[in-house]
């Protein structure tokens, strides 16, 4: 397991440019059966100055748009554990890479939810990007109480005041990183169960990341997980037993997909430690050439001032802390739709479409079940309450490959 020992010294290292790695050796092959996305996480190496992008992380960035203050209100906590199975909670065991290249680190932790990147270092000006809490960034400079930055594909400045910088913010890489994997695939299957035998979970693209669970498995670990979601007999005898499970779960890493556990080939993976990033963000509008109505482009702005704000199972609470679920029914109760607090039970009262527009919902299944729900905001971005790690974050919207696509009917 890569300590927090470990991390900081890696990181403390700093002079005009740093780059301290820590490298897993990863095979470039590709799996011809299995299959893509990408999202709102960017690797601190991208912190640099000059950051080439791929086609495909170009492709995927938000036009999630504006709140009016600099920082929205509600501070994120952490729930339980989604399953119960918190031995070694959130724990990952082995070298991760960890890859910084930046001349100056910033990070959003004077915030309780977000922070509002802007087009010029004024509070009138234009807003570009928005940074979650712990998002970083790298500083090019700061003047006058101002800090022009770049994360990920945003550009711009915010209030200097509202970042950790230099030593600080380096200190705090430690606590507010994660252990990642980042799909080096294109379109790579996620399995139920760590065998290439277990039924299908979800379909991610390459580009993505998620956060890790556990790295080095055990049989344990897995019975409990199997226990915990009430995995039935026959769905162990299709992943061919627990005997073909404790020969394979050795090449698999468990990972969070939302507030669910799955797992991927070590194979077809990198593994990381990575800081949030920026997403995009722009306006929008109501238009007869693009068909967006203005009820459509209302209930997105409308979505966007929640960003960042506490996810908690069960909850409906845009402010106090909602499931996935509950957040789009609470969007949409408060435009005079009543919508059921289920994801499956959203996908049966909604008309499928194959052409999403804003304030569509997207649903998301687990294999045998819809079980996450998010909604478009336009741009192939969603925005949604993904897990309490994160909260309500806005990602692409085939961060996992949709099982429908559906419009709530006036």
């Amino acid at each position: 397991m890569m300590n927090k020992g470990k991390r900081i010294m890696a990181i403390a290292m700093t002079g005009a440019m740093l780059t301290g790695t820590i490298v897993l050796p990863v095979r470039a092959a590709i799996l011809a059966s299995e299959e893509p996305v990408e999202g709102v996480n960017v690797v601190l190496e991208e912190y640099c100055d000059e950051v080439v992008e791929s086609p495909a992380a170009a492709a995927a960035q938000t036009p999630a748009a504006a709140a009016v203050t600099d920082q929205a209100v509600q501070a994120a906590t952490d729930p339980q554990d989604p399953t119960g199975v918190d031995d070694e909670k959130d724990e990952v065991e082995g070298h991760v890479e960890l890859n910084l290249n930046y001349s100056r680190l910033g990070i959003a932790s004077n915030v309780d939810t977000y922070l509002n990147v802007r087009k010029k270092p004024s509070t009138s000006s234009k807003i570009v990007g928005k940074m979650t809490k712990n998002s970083g960034c790298h500083i090019y400079s700061i003047k006058k109480g101002w800090a022009k930055i770049v994360s990920g594909q945003v550009k711009g400045y915010v209030k200097a005041s509202y970042l950790s910088t230099d030593q600080k913010a380096e200190d705090l890489v430690s606590s507010v990183g994660r252990n990642v994997v980042e799909i080096q695939t294109d379109s790579l299957r996620v399995r139920a169960l760590p065998t290439t035998d277990a039924p299908i979970y979800s379909i991610v693209s390459e580009g993505e990341e998620f956060t890790i669970k556990k790295d080095n498995l055990t049989l344990d670990f897995v019975q409990k997980i199997i226990e915990k979601e009430k995995i039935s007999k026959d769905f162990l005898e299709r992943a061919g037993g627990l005997e073909a499970i404790a020969s394979s779960m050795a090449d698999f890493i468990c990972i969070y997909v939302d507030n669910e556990y799955a797992f991927v080939s070590k194979e077809y993976v990198k593994e990381r430690y990575s800081l949030k990033r920026a997403v995009k963000v722009k306006t929008v509008k109501a238009s007869k050439s693009s068909g967006v109505s203005s009820s459509q482009a209302s209930i997105v702005e409308y979505a966007k001032q929640f960003l960042g704000n506490r996810y908690v199972w069960g909850g409906s609470s845009l402010t106090g802390g909602t499931d996935c679920s509950g957040f789009t029914m609470s969007l949409y109760a408060r435009y005079g739709h009543s919508l059921p607090h289920n994801a499956a039970a959203q996908a049966g009262v909604t008309r499928r479409v194959s052409s999403p527009k804003p304030g569509d919902l997207f649903f998301y299944s687990n294999g045998s079940r819809i079980n996450h729900v998010a909604m478009y905001i336009g741009g192939g971005m969603v925005i949604h309450a993904s897990n309490p790690r994160d909260g309500i974050k806005i990602s692409n919207a085939y961060y996992r490959r949709p099982v429908k696509i559906g419009r709530v009917m006036n």
